[in-house]
This record gives structure tokens, C-alpha cells and sequence, in this order.
């Protein structure tokens, strides 16, 4: 099997960052981080597409009865008093004894909680124990703050755009949302209508998201005086207020 053929190698980079490739599969790709540079470079290009878009997801920090229970159940010996014996291994007691672990654990459940259970949090609804095939963008203001969440599944002619920071659109203006896909003009995808301080609005797409952004790395707001029109092909007029990177996640 060739590994290197590029749909390939960038579904298997994207499932290791994931890690949800598992078993001999993950460590014959693990060999192959090792001996081949392009294998490592798409790796490094989705661990910077998710940590990008996980910028926009808010903290979820647990609460006190969360700390306490996850202490009782894995640390039941510690709660009643009970010590271990010192000695040369009493250094990994320590490591492996109260917050220590109850942290790193709970970061973990926090994480599958958040895939598994939260999608909407990026605008997609749980219809599996897997995220529909989609494509997300996550733009970003001129002080690079997380500021709109748009998602649409991949066949859909939907777009939900969440809200992370309020947007002010200046009276006269509207706000568009440009694709700016790769070696070619950018074009309208929408207008985005009066945005709420926070929540989500629902748009109308003038096609399919997979025939919308398949070429489409990024997505980019300006402030314009009409909504733009595609058949028309109207440009930007402005400098971009908002910018960001648009991915599959499939």
C-alpha cells in the first residue's frame, strides 16, 4: 500500500492527530513520521487546523464535586486515610496520587465529553458517536481573538455561523462572508444578517458546501455597502475585518 499517494496520507495524518487510528495501523504510521518528511508535514498541518479551531471552543474548567468524585472512585485508599508504605517507590505514589492524575484524567473525559456529547458547540448536532462529514471555519479579528464559528455538513446547502465575540457592523454597512480559495478570486458565500451578541444564526448557501469549499483554505468578512452577488462577480471593496481558516473534518 502507498502511504505517501496525498488523499492517503492526509486521511491518515488527520485520524493520528485525532487518535482515532489505533493498533498496528497508527504504529506502521508512526514509522512512518520517522522515515519520511511529508508524512511529519501533514501531521504538522491538521495539529495546526484543530488547535486553531479549538481556540474557539470555551473552557470548560470541572467543578469541585467533579475533583471530589473522580478522587473517591480512583483514590478510595487515600480518602480513608491510608498511606502507602515508604520506601524507593514512594516517588510514584506521589506522582500518581490525588490531582495529579484526577487532572490529567478529567482533560481527558473533558476532551471525549466535548467530541462526543457537545458538537454543537461548533454548530453540529450529534446524530452518531461521530461528527458528521463538515466543513469549519473560525475566523479571527485584527487582534487574532476567535470571533465567528461557521460550520455546514459536507453535502448541506446550510451554514450556521455561532457567535464567540460580538461583531459591530457600522451603519450603512453589511457584513459578507468571502471564500478565498486557492489561485483564485475570492467570492461571496453569503451576508450575514444583524449578529446577536452571542448564540448562532442559519444561512442559505448558493450551493453545497462540497462544491462551495473544496478548494477553500480560507474564509474572510469585510464590511461592504450591498450584500455581494456571486453571478455578479463582486470583489471585495474593503480590507477584511475578520479571517480565518476553513477545514474538512471528515
Amino acid at each position: 500500500m502507498n502511504y505517501l499517494q496525498p488523499e492517503r496520507l492526509d486521511r491518515l495524518a488527520r485520524e493520528y492527530v485525532l487518535g482515532t487510528l489505533n493498533g498496528g495501523a497508527r504504529r506502521r504510521f508512526e514509522r512512518l513520521l520517522r522515515q519520511t518528511a511529508a508524512a511529519q508535514l501533514a501531521v504538522d498541518t491538521w495539529q495546526e487546523r484543530f488547535s486553531v479551531l479549538a481556540a474557539g471552543v470555551p473552557p470548560m474548567p470541572p467543578r469541585d464535586a467533579v475533583w471530589r468524585g473522580l478522587e473517591q472512585r480512583l483514590f478510595q485508599a487515600t480518602a480513608a486515610g491510608a498511606a502507602p508504605s515508604k520506601g524507593r517507590l514512594a516517588w510514584l505514589w506521589t506522582l500518581l496520587s490525588g490531582r495529579t492524575l484526577a487532572g490529567a484524567l478529567a482533560g481527558v473525559l473533558l476532551c471525549a465529553v466535548v467530541l462526543r456529547n457537545e458538537p454543537g458547540l461548533v454548530g453540529l448536532e450529534a446524530r452518531s458517536d461521530a461528527l458528521p462529514a463538515s466543513y469549519v471555519g473560525l475566523l479571527l479579528d485584527t487582534a487574532g481573538r476567535p470571533t465567528l464559528l461557521a460550520s455546514s455538513r459536507r453535502q448541506g446547502r446550510q451554514l450556521t455561523v455561532k457567535v464567540l465575540q460580538p461583531v459591530k457592523v457600522p451603519d450603512g454597512k453589511v457584513a459578507q462572508l468571502w471564500a478565498l480559495p486557492n489561485g483564485a478570486d475570492p467570492f461571496p458565500v453569503a451576508a450575514l444578517p444583524a449578529l446577536p451578541a452571542k448564540g448562532s444564526v442559519t444561512l442559505t448557501l448558493p450551493d453545497t458546501s462540497e462544491k462551495l469549499f473544496f478548494s477553500v483554505p480560507r474564509l474572510a468578512v469585510t464590511f461592504e455597502a450591498a450584500p455581494a452577488s456571486a453571478g455578479a462577480g463582486d470583489k471585495p471593496t474593503s480590507e477584511p475585518v475578520l479571517v480565518g481558516h476553513c477545514v474538512k473534518l471528515w
